[in-house]
């Protein structure tokens, strides 16, 4: 579950936070799991729901970074084989916080985005401009990272 805290966190400190807090609310309510599905699914909405609500305790601000100016490249298959996770992972904590959120949650969670806008308190289409941002966003470092390697 650690993972899946550093996703949705800043740093480290903050995620070990997020999963402290997590916990908590694990022991706090396992009475309350069903066993119709299973734990470790029930464990990780917690650790979901439970970095969701840090980031809208600690960010109520707009994130405007500006990247309309960005165009979308189209990677050649090859960049992305050169990519290990953990260079992945440490890209996606690079990106700012609603985009970090969102493509964590559409992305790799799975989440829609009628379901994302309701957990964040956010337009749906919000949540799509910020998942296509962070794509560009993203983009943008893979291809300086190529550039820096070749």
């Amino acid at each position: 579950m650690m993972a899946v805290c550093l996703r949705y966190s800043r740093n480290r400190m903050e995620a070990e936070d997020i999963l402290q807090d997590a916990f908590i609310r694990v022991f706090d309510h396992i009475g309350d799991f069903e066993f119709k599905g299973s734990l470790e699914g029930w464990i990780r909405r917690i650790v979901v729901n439970t970095a969701l609500q840090q980031y809208r305790q600690l960010s109520r601000r707009e994130e405007e970074q500006g990247l309309d100016e960005v165009e979308a490249f189209a990677l050649e298959p090859s960049i992305y084989a050169h990519l290990h996770e953990k260079e992945l992972l440490n890209l996606i904590a690079q990106l700012p916080d609603g985009y970090r959120m969102v493509f964590n949650l559409h992305a790799i969670e799975g989440y829609s985005h009628r379901e994302i806008s309701e957990w964040l308190g956010i337009e749906e289409s919000t949540s799509r401009s910020q998942l296509v941002k962070a794509r560009k966003l993203l983009q943008a470092k893979i291809l300086d990272m190529q550039k820096i390697a070749v």
